[in-house]
């Protein structure tokens, strides 16, 4: 198979991390991967939170009960809309969408792991993290991604359904 192929086909969600630093230049080639994603109208309307603290940290968990992972990895990136940036109504989703999967691809072309934990479209955690980080009404916060050394492994799961697939008609 095609080495970039299998590439993606071996990312996985990584849920347990062991301890380490992650220089500022790992951190610096994820971002830019994420901002490389597409985005309707090229309007790339995201901005992105790097946590490093520990203590935010820990409120993060409180405003999102499935990120306790979070405690565990180096550091994590919030991912977020801002609304005045959209010049295509709603694909601001989309965008942020693209942008959190090309930072899962290039934590994972790092060596690294990292585990997509959804913000958007659940209300009690979207307050949690706009009172947490201050935002203002047009930043929503999107995705929070806990980025770290992975202490577990996955193999590639088969996850291609012939029956899902259909050609000029249902």
């Amino acid at each position: 198979m095609n080495e970039f192929l299998d590439f993606i086909n071996t990312r996985r969600s990584i849920r347990k991390y062991k301890q380490g630093e992650i220089s500022e230049e790992q951190i610096k080639q994820i971002l830019e991967a994420g901002m490389q994603a597409p985005s309707a109208r090229n309007q790339q309307p995201w901005h992105f939170i790097v946590v490093k603290d520990k203590e935010i940290i820990e409120k993060i968990i409180e405003a999102h009960p499935n990120a306790s992972m979070a405690k565990q990895a180096s550091f994590g990136i919030l991912v977020c809309g801002d609304l005045n940036l959209e010049t295509a109504e709603g694909m601001w989703i989309q965008d942020c969408s693209a942008a959190t999967q090309n930072i899962l691809l290039a934590v994972h072309a790092l060596n690294l792991g990292a585990v997509w934990t959804g913000v958007y479209p659940r209300e009690e955690r979207m307050e949690g993290f706009k009172k947490l980080f201050d935002l203002s009404e047009n930043i929503i916060p999107f995705s929070f991604i806990p980025i770290g050394y992975p202490d577990e492994k996955s193999s590639k799961a088969d996850r291609f359904k012939k029956e899902r697939i259909h050609y000029d008609k249902w």
